[in-house]
């Protein structure tokens, strides 16, 4: 008997639905504006270099002797030292550099005039022979190994010094503990947590004081163990030199609270006594690293530019940072209609390079744009200062110009406003709305604005607490919660009112 299987037919179904599609160009798009402007000018670049029918007009995209283009965060304008290049003045800095290969008979002349020349005489250093040599820069890793050379360990304990050297974060502490990186070395060299314990005692040694420790507290003690009295005269007196060393040994925790009362009760000691080692504390370096460890400086360049005019504050785009990039017309004109076939990879750069255009114009449009709705909100800020700011979110402004919130988030951040009070980030001016007693909202910024200027003018012997700054913040007729002015001047990073009253009593 025969089994029939039935077969499977293949049909054809029409359905109907949505789908969005990111194009190439929409993806550009979006990339762009979340750029910065420095980002921006390294993507530029790029297509600069990977296309040929991409080029750029004019200036730069940032150059930094430009004042507009030359701001530090948050701190007033500063221009950047401009440096002309050698080859703009026609001169190299150095002889060696300054080398002419035309025949002697035509260099006679000109040695001459070099000779009797201001400019030259001036830039030659044999007539400055007492001149001093550049330091040279070091980092705290070359200037420890310096020390270590001096030792005269072994060359085993040596090598395990150095490795703790290399474990040292940017504070000068050791990052790892002694058990976990002895577990690392191989069992056949038979070392053991002690060898490394003896290494780190050599290691906390050696300068800057308080290097190689594990804790504040190790760092704190290890300063009072080798710091230079002829620097810090505290460090004579010996009886107080032994309670400090108490106190950042067993005793750190309570001081940072602030209850003097307590700490005088752990240490049975009087209250000038307890005064005076605060003081001691106070004075030492609780990242003896900082040194060796200078951060660059932190400059952004301004997107935009806010100036006053008789109709008010005015925005403006900051032209030094807009690139002008344009089509090569002659390699367009050559390569003809794309409907012939020919060339389509050029073709396509050629695509590739209108969409760049249309795309880094875009996203300063919509920079202009929303930095235009800020600008018409915060017109009190640019007079008075942060205590004037008014609530705004990403939402207002979305729903004014007519965009996605994620799109007004991508173009405010890492994007600046140079404003007469600094250059800040577009994102600084979005605050969240607190009611005040006339029902008139207020921007959480402006009241921790007014916190910090009432902590500033303070008694410093009788500093204001949370519930008084609530107080004093009420008959102004802001109307928050205790927790509230404790949350913003946390975020203020203020110490609490009897922590305040301590620091001022050791000063």
């Amino acid at each position: 008997m025969q089994k029939i299987v039935p077969m499977s037919r293949n049909f054809l179904e029409l359905r109907q639905g949505q789908q969005l599609t990111l194009t190439p160009a929409l993806q550009q798009s979006i990339k762009l504006l979340q750029l910065s402007t420095l980002d921006l000018e390294a993507e530029v670049a790029r297509a600069l270099a990977e296309n040929p029918l991409l080029e750029q007009e004019g200036t730069p995209l940032y150059e930094p002797g430009r004042a507009a283009a030359s701001l530090r965060v948050g701190q007033e304008s500063a221009e950047f030292d401009s440096t002309q290049s050698s080859a703009d003045r026609g001169q190299d800095a150095t002889p060696e550099a300054n080398t002419d290969y035309s025949p002697a008979s035509e260099r006679e002349p000109e040695r001459d005039r070099s000779e009797f020349s201001s400019e030259s005489r001036g830039s030659r250093d044999d007539d400055f022979p007492d001149r001093p040599e550049p330091a040279r820069e070091s980092n705290l890793r070359e200037y420890l190994l310096e020390q270590l050379g001096l030792t005269r360990l072994s060359k085993r304990d040596a090598a395990i010094v150095e490795l703790l050297i290399d474990e040292l974060n940017d504070d000068g502490f050791l990052a790892s503990p002694l058990d976990e990186i002895a577990s690392w070395m191989n069992p056949e060299l038979g070392l053991d947590e002690d060898d490394f314990r003896c290494a780190l005692k050599m290691l906390q040694s050696f300068d800057p004081p308080g290097v190689g420790a594990r804790d504040l507290g190790e760092c704190l003690d290890l300063q009072l163990q080798f710091g230079d009295p002829k620097r810090l005269e505290a460090l004579q007196d010996r009886e107080l030199v032994a309670l400090t060393r108490v106190v950042c040994q067993h005793h750190l925790a309570v001081l940072a609270t602030g209850n003097m009362l307590k700490l005088r009760e752990l240490l049975q000691c009087d209250a000038e006594m307890l005064n005076r080692a605060h003081a001691l504390i106070v004075k030492l370096n609780p990242r003896p690293a900082s040194a060796w460890n200078i951060p660059a400086a932190d400059f952004a360049v301004p997107d935009v530019l806010v100036r006053k005019t008789r109709k008010g504050w005015v925005v403006s785009l900051n032209e030094s940072v807009m690139p002008k990039l344009r089509v090569n017309a002659m390699y367009a004109e050559a390569l003809g209609s794309p409907r012939s076939g020919a060339h389509t990879a050029l073709h396509g750069q050629l695509q590739e390079a209108r969409w760049m255009i249309r795309n880094v114009a875009q996203r300063f449009e919509t920079i202009l744009k929303v930095s235009q709705v800020i600008v018409a909100h915060q017109q009190a800020f640019f007079s008075s200062g942060w205590g004037a700011v008014r609530p705004l979110t990403l939402k207002d402004i979305a729903a004014e110009i007519g965009m996605h919130e994620s799109t007004i988030s991508r173009a405010t951040t890492q994007k600046f406003m140079l404003t007469p009070h600094g250059t800040f980030e577009l994102k600084r001016f979005f605050s969240t709305g607190l009611t005040t007693e006339g029902k008139e909202a207020t921007s959480a910024t402006a009241v921790q604005t007014r916190i910090q200027i009432l902590i500033t003018g303070e008694d410093r012997k009788k500093p204001l607490s949370d519930s008084q700054l609530v107080s004093l913040l009420d008959q102004a007729g802001i109307t928050i919660a205790r927790r509230t002015v404790a949350k913003y001047r946390e975020l203020l990073r203020i110490p609490t009112a009897p922590l305040r009253k301590s620091q001022a009593g050791a000063r």
